[in-house]
């Protein structure tokens, strides 16, 4: 008897009209069936406006191209896309719509706000859904801990936590995954990962753009909700994890969930352990950008900040006493986006050496991936003075973008690269105080000019 081949994973995108849909994630299925050619999923697209099959398909191509298909590989997705124009805050058009996409496994793909998705997760708690059926959703999972709860909650009366995705497309870096091996694959590395010989640990993610239109979203969250409430936290909980026995996504999940169990601001005081600041006018290349107050769309009122660093202490056995400085800023002049780890100094020098010149260093490359690894040794010349090398390497390109990881795992039920719900609590868990002092004003606003470096004395202390 000839095996029957199993029906394709049906991708229901619902919010496909929108600008994350043809950004990024088409773009990233594009790399996934690209990269893997035996993969079968049929896109079905779903939203209030009207499109024609063939705008639709223009779409999907467009995009496609985007993500650097081949014609063969879009031409499969386009042969059997479909879209379909439905209110899916309306209870009957939205059991229409699942229906319509048969009994197959159904994966549906939330690129809605968050309010949005979650009057949507009420609706679908009561459509009969085929009995594989898994939810991806994009940040922010919810807007505190509260909410967050109240959104697992709502999620699990619609499937069990195993089939419930949340999407952190850090996670699907290739840098943040070649921690995992640079840890533990490592024999020089392995034994030094310890509070014994890291004296603290940064991870910065500053970037060289500024608003880009994006004041609907961005004004609303800030650089702290935006990037180190989600983004950042992941990557730390991936650096200080213990080891694992095997790549089994429970066993990862429940490793980084016990590290953000264990974080809380540094100090006694969460005020003193956060700093904030908002970019003026300014020159960023050839662009002159406005005061992010003047930028279309933004409420001054809102008091929203562009640049946020926090000072972390992870309480284990392991990380006790080290400080973690998460940092993330827009229209900054000089892109950063690493993770530096500085090294305590030995024990005792022997008398004699002259020329010390700060710590060894790692510095781990997030994009591009990099490694650079400086060490004090003697200098040329005279034997007794000491100086810093620096050993780098390129890290291998990722094989596709983040979305496509993202998606690939999704669509094979692995959730190696998803936020499990404890650990998207305790993220608002760990900010929250944070966000409060913002709120109240115990944290100053700073000001940087758009193409500078951040405000002055900003050297990442704890």
């Amino acid at each position: 008897m000839v095996p029957r081949t199993p029906p394709p994973v049906t991708l229901l995108v619902l919010g496909a009209a929108g600008d994350l849909t043809r950004r990024l994630l088409l773009p990233g299925l594009a790399s996934l069936l690209t990269t893997e050619k035996d993969r079968r999923v049929r896109v079905v697209g779903a939203d209030r406006a009207t499109l024609s099959p063939h705008e639709w398909e223009q779409r999907v191509e467009g995009a496609f191209a985007d993500g650097g298909a081949t014609k063969a590989a879009t031409a499969r997705v386009v042969k059997g896309t479909e879209y379909r124009a439905t209110d899916i805050l309306d209870a009957e058009q939205l059991a229409g719509l699942i229906a319509a996409c048969g009994d197959g496994p159904l994966v549906v793909f939330f690129a809605l706000p968050p309010a949005v998705t979650m009057k949507c997760c009420e609706l679908l708690a009561d459509v009969d859904l085929p009995r594989v059926t898994r939810l991806a959703l994009e940040k922010p999972f919810g807007t505190d801990r509260a909410s967050a709860h109240r959104f697992n909650e709502l999620l699990h009366r619609v499937v069990p936590e195993t089939e419930v995705f949340r999407i952190d497309h850090f996670l699907g870096v290739n840098t943040v995954l070649n921690l995992i091996g640079l840890r533990f694959a490592n024999r020089l590395m392995q034994p030094v990962w310890t509070r014994d010989h890291i004296e603290r640990v940064e991870i910065v993610y500053d970037e060289d753009l500024a608003l880009e239109g994006r004041a609907g979203y961005y004004d609303t969250a800030g650089a702290l909700r935006d990037m180190l409430q989600s983004h950042l936290l992941q990557v730390l909980a991936v650096f200080a994890m213990e080891s694992v026995s095997t790549l089994d996504a429970d066993e990862l999940q429940e490793q980084r969930g016990q590290v953000l169990r264990a974080v809380r601001p540094w100090g006694r005081s969460v005020a003193a352990s956060a700093r904030r600041a908002r970019y003026t006018a300014g020159t960023l290349g050839r662009r002159k950008i406005p005061d992010y107050t003047a930028e279309q769309g933004v409420d001054p009122a809102r008091d929203t900040e562009t640049l946020a660093q926090i000072t972390l202490a992870v309480d284990t056995n392991r990380w006790a006493g080290v400080p973690f400085v998460l940092r993330s800023g827009k229209a900054l002049g000089t892109p950063r986006k690493e993770i530096i780890v500085t090294f305590r100094d030995v024990a005792h020098l022997p008398t004699g050496f002259v020329g010390t010149q700060g710590p060894d260093r790692l510095v781990i490359g997030l994009k591009p991936g990099r490694m650079e690894l400086t060490l004090t040794m003697n200098a040329e010349g005279d034997p007794l003075d000491l100086e810093q090398k620096t050993l780098s390497a390129t890290l291998s390109p990722p094989r596709m973008p983040p979305y496509g990881e993202v998606l690939g795992q999704i669509l094979d039920g692995s959730r190696l690269l998803s936020v499990r719900g404890d650990s998207a609590e305790e993220c608002w868990r760990i900010v929250e105080p944070v966000l409060n002092a913002f709120a109240k004003g115990s944290v100053p606003m700073e000001t940087y000019a758009a193409g500078s470096d951040g405000p002055a004395g900003w050297s990442a202390d704890a």
